[in-house]
């Protein structure tokens, strides 16, 4: 039956993804996006803090000190990834001074669309073991995990059917492609479940980097795109989609426990 909850708890995320960028237009989606930044930090804090934190250090075996050692090692670990992904792609219009014609922009971003797909699929593998390990550690926090995962997956994917819109591709094509990139995440959810079950001394380590893989997301991607001067109802409206999401991971941690 954990099988069954990890395999729909990684499909899901891909779908709605999909449907809701197949349901609206690109404008719509843009002005989407913005808001769904807000809902998505707050979920993610919210779950990293609150829920899956608290998990692991009330885990027995695990030491505090071990585990704070391996949240640091998580946060240094996503921080030199994204610097990795960050200097493979600033060499294109980004202080370059150089004027580029048409046909190199669209074959640079074709390049870009492929990266983009390539990296997701990598990143949506990790969080299919993610949401594995959650549910092997206890069915409600992989509930309130693959939530966090698909808060933030949507508005990622959602970014990333954007880009293969500018890449040339067609919506039918950007969208299948998306498809595919999701199901990467299933892949690595029934693995973890094969693989990381044999490991049940390490599933609080694998909860805290979990943890930081969410703060890292939250903290240096998703708030530093908020932070930007904004008239008081735009401020109001990003308070409230961040208190959103909060409200989301607390009710739906009292409804999991309440039964």
């Amino acid at each position: 039956m954990t099988l069954a909850y990890i395999v729909f708890a990684t499909l899901a995320g891909g779908l709605l993804s999909v449907l809701v960028a197949a349901s609206l237009t690109v404008g719509v989606l843009t002005r989407v996006v913005r808001h769904l930044v807000s809902l998505s930090a707050g979920v993610l804090l919210g779950t990293a803090l609150l829920n899956v934190l608290p998990e692991a250090f009330e885990a027995p075996g695990a030491s505090p000190q071990s585990l704070f050692a391996t949240l640091l090692a998580g946060l240094v670990f996503f921080f030199l990834l994204e610097k990795a992904e960050l200097y493979r792609h600033q060499h294109h219009h980004e202080g370059d001074e150089h004027h580029h014609h048409h046909g190199f922009d669209r074959q640079q971003a074709g390049r870009g669309g492929w990266s983009v797909l390539m990296g997701d699929s990598i990143h949506n593998f990790c969080d299919g073991v993610i949401i594995a390990a959650a549910f092997l550690a206890d069915v409600h926090l992989g509930v309130v995990t693959a939530l966090a995962i698909i808060a933030h997956e949507i508005p990622q994917e959602v970014g990333d059917y954007i880009v293969l819109l500018n890449a040339g591709l067609s919506r039918r094509r950007a969208l299948a492609y998306n498809a595919v990139s999701g199901l990467a995440a299933v892949v690595g959810g029934v693995l973890g479940y094969f693989v990381v079950g044999a490991w049940e001394s390490l599933f609080p380590y694998l909860l805290v980097v979990a943890s930081s893989s969410f703060i890292y997301v939250a903290v240096a991607d998703l708030i530093p795109q908020l932070q930007h001067r904004l008239s008081l109802k735009d401020t109001v409206a990003q308070l409230a989609w961040l208190a959103a999401g909060l409200g989301v991971v607390v009710l739906a941690s009292r409804a999991l426990h309440g039964h």
